[in-house]
């Protein structure tokens, strides 16, 4: 990474573990990237889906499954493992100053998984459910975008690591919504 992006990325990341830190944001922001915090959502989505869409919503979530097992394991394990950036916590720079409001986790930084998984099942859910309703997009851009930015908050991930988590997940979001129309090109 070039220099300047570098001391950018560390100097947005100072900004929001530091600069905006407050008692609100200490609380909520370790549960906003707890993935049993979402569950309660998670259960929601299956059961509409399924409730209202009988075996289109069973292909629904299916396809939402994929979509973020595909971003988790790519993003995950070969992303991470063969970019190999350490996290803000175990970078010599960074983790001098880094507030850690949760433990800092084993492995790399780039690209962040939650960022990538979260961004894959939101856009597909958007692009899936866009005729239908669409403030769709605003709570599910919201959901995926507070996950992110509580990966830098609590220390674990640098903003580029997130960014480029977010991007990737939403073309594989937006692939499986793509497989998704062929399969029920009627929805």
């Amino acid at each position: 990474m070039p220099d300047y992006l570098l001391n950018l990325d560390r100097h947005l990341f100072y900004f929001i573990n530091h600069d905006l830190s407050n008692s609100f944001f200490d609380w909520i922001m370790p549960l906003l990237r707890n993935p049993k915090f979402w569950i309660p959502l998670y259960i929601f989505i299956i059961a509409f889906c399924l409730w209202r869409y009988k075996k289109t919503g069973a292909i629904i979530i299916v396809l939402l499954a994929a979509s973020a097992g595909v971003a988790d394991f790519t993003s995950g394990v070969i992303m991470k493992h063969n970019i190999q950036r350490l996290r803000p916590c175990r970078d010599p720079v960074v983790s001098v100053t880094d507030i850690s409001r949760v433990p800092c986790g084993s492995g790399y930084s780039f690209p962040s998984t939650h960022a990538t998984d979260h961004f894959a099942m939101a856009i597909f859910l958007g692009f899936v459910f866009c005729r239908k309703w669409k403030w769709v997009w605003l709570w599910a851009i919201l959901w995926a975008g507070s996950i992110c930015f509580a990966q830098v908050y609590v220390g674990v991930h640098f903003p580029v690591d997130v960014i480029c988590g977010a991007l990737y997940g939403a073309f594989v979001g937006w692939l499986f919504s793509l497989l998704f129309k062929k399969l029920q090109p009627a929805f």
